[in-house]
């Protein structure tokens, strides 16, 4: 019984941290929003510097990673270990390739120029400094939960390994696919809110 209050507790403290986090992101967009209102025709042109295609890449790439996790705690449910090890592994690897494509968008960028401080940056008109400013700042915010995600994923995948998640006790396995599933709905926000609605 107090291995299950456990699991109760450990379930509503994720669900409230999921809370503070969309609170957070939810304040960036609000900003976000009132910013682009204000200089729309800036931001309208800042925005054209974006590549959509890498964007949506990304966009499908967490989708799958976020199916996998999922699939993952079903896996695990049904004592299916091999499979939750290969499902967790995918999602891992779909978040790699999702900092790999961010890590060719920022260089791109920066070798434009186009970076935090820049004299090209500088020059630009205040609205798309400021869209610039929004654009990596919440794609950093965002990949700093990615690098989060990575680690509470590869605990999880060596506690799979070990046995200490199993169908009897994946509640850490729950709470990692639910964190997850926050990094990918961010992600849903940001994409069209920076790339397609110029």
């Amino acid at each position: 019984m107090e291995e299950h209050r456990d699991d109760v507790g450990a379930r509503m403290g994720m669900w409230i941290f999921i809370f503070t986090e969309l609170l957070l992101f939810g304040g960036l967009f609000l900003v976000y929003a009132i910013f682009r209102n204000q200089y729309s025709d800036n931001f309208h042109t800042a925005a054209h510097e974006l590549n959509a295609f890498v964007g949506a890449l990304n966009t499908v790439i967490l989708l799958i990673s976020s199916a996998t996790v999922a699939m993952a705690i079903t896996a695990v449910q049904k004592g299916n270990k091999s499979l939750a090890l290969i499902l967790v592994g995918i999602t891992l690897s779909m978040a790699l390739l999702f900092l790999i494509n961010k890590y060719f968008e920022w260089g791109h960028k920066i070798h434009l120029g186009i970076y935090p401080g820049s004299e090209l940056l500088i020059k630009l008109e205040h609205g798309e400094l400021l869209f610039f400013g929004l654009y990596y700042f919440m794609t950093g915010l965002h990949v700093f939960h990615i690098f989060v995600g990575m680690v509470i994923l590869s605990v999880i995948f060596f506690k799979i390994k070990s046995g200490k998640i199993h169908a009897t006790d994946y509640v850490l396995l729950e709470n990692g696919g639910l964190y997850w599933h926050l990094v990918d709905l961010i992600w849903i926000f940001l994409f069209p809110l920076l790339y397609l609605i110029t």
